[in-house]
């Protein structure tokens, strides 16, 4: 069996890729690995896709996303926060009421992820027929 390899969007003169230049050399792609490992994980997109609609109540979030365990969500939610794509506000109530919404840092990643979601839509079925291809040759 022969592999190949499509590198077509290599320069054959040793100019960088419009990837490699918008990368910025090797300081740039530990920056974005950094970034791609936040949002790219099991429910960040869905967080920031959610908290698109505004402000909402933790509770209400949870709900709007399928699977996702208090838990996943705390945690997911912290990072976000800390990273300064998301707010929490804590509202003196009994109970307490807890709020979140993006910031304008956040909203920014509205389009890029909607973007990815729509790629990602139209493209799994060539995906799928991809992967049986693959397998079926590598038995």
């Amino acid at each position: 069996m022969t592999t190949t390899t499509d590198t077509s969007h290599a320069s054959s003169t040793g100019t960088l890729s419009g990837y490699e230049s918008a990368c910025g050399g090797a300081e740039a792609g530990g920056i974005i690995r950094d970034v791609l490992n936040r949002i790219g994980d099991k429910w960040s997109l869905l967080v920031i896709g959610t908290l698109d609609q505004g402000r909402i109540r933790f509770s209400e979030l949870q709900r709007h996303i399928p699977g996702i365990s208090q838990r996943m969500l705390t945690l997911t939610v912290r990072q976000l926060e800390r990273d300064g794509l998301v707010t929490r506000t804590v509202h003196a109530e009994v109970p307490p009421r807890v709020e979140y919404e993006l910031t304008v840092m956040g909203a920014t990643l509205i389009a890029p992820s909607l973007a990815l979601a729509t790629w990602a839509v139209d493209n799994y079925p060539a995906i799928e027929a991809a992967r049986a291809t693959f397998d079926a040759a590598s038995r």
